[in-house]
Protein backbone atom coordinates (compact mmCIF):
# COMPACT_ATOMS: atom_id res chain seq x y z
CA UNK A 1 0.00 0.00 0.00
CA UNK A 2 0.91 3.57 -0.58
CA UNK A 3 0.41 6.19 1.99
CA UNK A 4 0.73 10.14 2.07
CA UNK A 5 0.63 10.59 5.83
CA UNK A 6 0.59 14.36 7.11
CA UNK A 7 -0.15 16.20 10.76
CA UNK A 8 -1.36 18.93 11.94
CA UNK A 9 -3.01 20.95 9.51
CA UNK A 10 -4.48 23.21 12.00
CA UNK A 11 -7.70 24.66 10.50
CA UNK A 12 -4.91 26.01 7.30
CA UNK A 13 -6.98 25.71 3.64
CA UNK A 14 -3.95 27.41 2.32
CA UNK A 15 -1.71 24.76 3.15
CA UNK A 16 -3.94 21.85 2.67
CA UNK A 17 -4.92 22.66 -0.67
CA UNK A 18 -1.32 22.77 -1.65
CA UNK A 19 -0.94 19.23 -0.01
CA UNK A 20 -3.61 17.68 -2.25
CA UNK A 21 -1.56 19.16 -5.04
CA UNK A 22 0.88 16.92 -4.05
CA UNK A 23 -1.59 13.71 -3.39
CA UNK A 24 -2.87 14.17 -7.02
CA UNK A 25 0.54 14.03 -8.14
CA UNK A 26 1.69 11.12 -5.66
CA UNK A 27 -1.81 9.14 -6.58
CA UNK A 28 -1.18 6.99 -3.08
CA UNK A 29 -3.80 4.75 -1.62
CA UNK A 30 -4.59 6.55 1.12
CA UNK A 31 -3.90 9.58 3.14
CA UNK A 32 -3.37 9.44 6.72
CA UNK A 33 -3.76 12.03 9.39
CA UNK A 34 -1.98 12.31 12.58
CA UNK A 35 -4.58 14.70 14.16
CA UNK A 36 -5.24 18.41 14.67
CA UNK A 37 -7.15 19.02 11.75
CA UNK A 38 -9.42 22.11 12.47
CA UNK A 39 -8.20 24.14 15.16
CA UNK A 40 -5.04 25.80 15.55
CA UNK A 41 -4.71 25.67 19.24
CA UNK A 42 -4.16 27.90 21.55
CA UNK A 43 -0.44 27.64 21.73
CA UNK A 44 0.02 28.46 17.85
CA UNK A 45 -0.56 31.27 16.29
CA UNK A 46 -3.63 31.40 13.59
CA UNK A 47 -1.73 29.59 10.09
CA UNK A 48 -1.87 31.17 7.09
CA UNK A 49 -4.48 30.51 5.37
CA UNK A 50 -7.24 29.69 8.50
CA UNK A 51 -10.07 28.42 7.04
CA UNK A 52 -11.71 25.24 8.99
CA UNK A 53 -14.59 25.64 7.34
CA UNK A 54 -12.87 25.27 3.88
CA UNK A 55 -10.57 22.62 5.46
CA UNK A 56 -13.76 20.57 6.27
CA UNK A 57 -15.41 20.71 2.65
CA UNK A 58 -12.09 19.76 0.86
CA UNK A 59 -11.62 16.74 3.57
CA UNK A 60 -14.94 15.91 2.84
CA UNK A 61 -14.84 15.89 -0.31
CA UNK A 62 -12.28 12.99 -0.83
CA UNK A 63 -13.71 11.17 3.00
CA UNK A 64 -13.27 7.38 1.37
CA UNK A 65 -9.33 7.96 1.22
CA UNK A 66 -8.55 9.33 4.34
CA UNK A 67 -7.35 7.43 7.87
CA UNK A 68 -7.29 9.59 10.67
CA UNK A 69 -6.53 9.93 14.59
CA UNK A 70 -7.21 12.00 16.66
CA UNK A 71 -4.52 14.93 18.01
CA UNK A 72 -5.03 17.02 21.16
CA UNK A 73 -6.80 19.79 19.04
CA UNK A 74 -9.57 17.72 17.46
CA UNK A 75 -12.75 17.35 19.82
CA UNK A 76 -16.19 15.99 19.36
CA UNK A 77 -17.57 18.58 17.77
CA UNK A 78 -15.65 18.49 15.21
CA UNK A 79 -16.57 15.05 14.56
CA UNK A 80 -20.25 16.15 14.08
CA UNK A 81 -18.51 18.00 10.57
CA UNK A 82 -16.16 15.61 9.33
CA UNK A 83 -17.62 12.59 7.43
CA UNK A 84 -14.78 10.56 7.87
CA UNK A 85 -13.63 9.24 11.68
CA UNK A 86 -10.96 11.36 13.44
CA UNK A 87 -11.57 10.30 17.06
CA UNK A 88 -9.32 7.23 17.46
CA UNK A 89 -6.45 7.95 19.36
CA UNK A 90 -4.54 5.40 17.43
CA UNK A 91 -4.37 3.12 14.47
CA UNK A 92 -2.05 0.36 13.38
CA UNK A 93 -0.54 -0.52 10.41
CA UNK A 94 1.89 -3.45 9.09
CA UNK A 95 4.75 -2.45 6.31
CA UNK A 96 7.47 -5.21 5.94
CA UNK A 97 6.56 -7.00 8.73
CA UNK A 98 6.77 -4.65 11.39
CA UNK A 99 3.84 -3.02 13.18
CA UNK A 100 3.54 0.83 12.76
CA UNK A 101 1.52 2.63 15.37
CA UNK A 102 0.20 5.64 14.21
CA UNK A 103 -1.12 8.59 16.45
CA UNK A 104 -0.88 12.41 17.49
CA UNK A 105 1.97 12.29 19.83
CA UNK A 106 0.23 14.00 22.80
CA UNK A 107 -0.68 10.72 24.28
CA UNK A 108 1.85 7.82 23.42
CA UNK A 109 5.21 9.37 22.22
CA UNK A 110 8.78 8.20 23.05
CA UNK A 111 8.49 9.46 26.76
CA UNK A 112 5.21 7.07 27.07
CA UNK A 113 5.72 4.59 24.08
CA UNK A 114 2.73 1.73 23.27
CA UNK A 115 3.82 -1.66 23.61
CA UNK A 116 6.11 -2.88 20.98
CA UNK A 117 8.60 -5.46 19.87
CA UNK A 118 12.27 -4.61 18.94
CA UNK A 119 12.10 -3.00 15.10
CA UNK A 120 8.36 -1.46 15.48
CA UNK A 121 7.86 1.59 14.59
CA UNK A 122 6.25 4.94 16.09
CA UNK A 123 5.02 7.50 14.18
CA UNK A 124 3.36 10.61 15.29
CA UNK A 125 2.85 14.31 14.47
CA UNK A 126 2.43 16.95 17.60
CA UNK A 127 5.81 18.32 17.83
CA UNK A 128 5.82 19.75 14.14
CA UNK A 129 9.43 18.70 13.44
CA UNK A 130 10.08 15.68 11.15
CA UNK A 131 11.93 13.10 12.57
CA UNK A 132 13.85 9.86 12.17
CA UNK A 133 15.12 8.08 15.58
CA UNK A 134 15.92 4.98 16.76
CA UNK A 135 14.93 4.26 20.35
CA UNK A 136 15.05 1.01 22.75
CA UNK A 137 15.23 -0.97 19.55
CA UNK A 138 12.32 0.95 18.19
CA UNK A 139 11.84 3.47 15.68
CA UNK A 140 10.23 6.74 15.71
CA UNK A 141 9.18 8.68 12.67
CA UNK A 142 7.55 11.99 12.52
CA UNK A 143 6.26 13.84 9.44
CA UNK A 144 6.50 17.48 10.30
CA UNK A 145 4.16 19.75 10.44
CA UNK A 146 1.65 21.18 7.47
CA UNK A 147 1.33 24.42 8.81
CA UNK A 148 3.38 25.71 11.62
CA UNK A 149 6.29 23.69 11.30
CA UNK A 150 9.04 24.21 14.21
CA UNK A 151 12.55 24.10 14.71
CA UNK A 152 13.15 25.74 10.84
CA UNK A 153 11.80 22.79 9.42
CA UNK A 154 9.75 22.83 6.22
CA UNK A 155 6.03 22.68 5.93
CA UNK A 156 6.19 18.61 4.93
CA UNK A 157 4.69 15.54 5.04
CA UNK A 158 5.72 12.24 4.63
CA UNK A 159 5.26 8.95 1.68
CA UNK A 160 5.31 5.28 2.57
CA UNK A 161 6.27 2.97 -0.79
CA UNK A 162 7.36 -0.35 -0.33
CA UNK A 163 9.08 -0.37 2.62
CA UNK A 164 10.88 3.43 2.63
CA UNK A 165 9.51 6.09 3.89
CA UNK A 166 10.55 9.69 2.36
CA UNK A 167 9.64 13.10 3.73
CA UNK A 168 8.60 15.77 1.14
CA UNK A 169 8.02 19.63 1.66
CA UNK A 170 4.81 21.09 0.26
CA UNK A 171 6.72 20.93 -3.99
CA UNK A 172 7.38 17.32 -3.38
CA UNK A 173 11.01 17.84 -3.39
CA UNK A 174 12.55 14.97 -0.77
CA UNK A 175 14.87 15.49 1.55
CA UNK A 176 14.86 12.46 3.95
CA UNK A 177 14.38 8.71 3.65
CA UNK A 178 13.80 6.03 5.87
CA UNK A 179 14.02 2.13 4.57
CA UNK A 180 12.77 -0.85 6.72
Amino acid sequence: MKLMIASDIHGSAFYLRKLLVQYQKEQPDKLLLLGDLLYHGPRNALPEGYAPQEVIDLLNNMKEEILCVRGNCDTDVDQMVLAFPILADYCILYEQGRMIFATHGHVHNMSAPPMQKTGDILLHGHTHVPAAKEFDGRYYLNPGSISIPKDGSAHSYMMLENGTFTWKDLDGEAYKHFTL
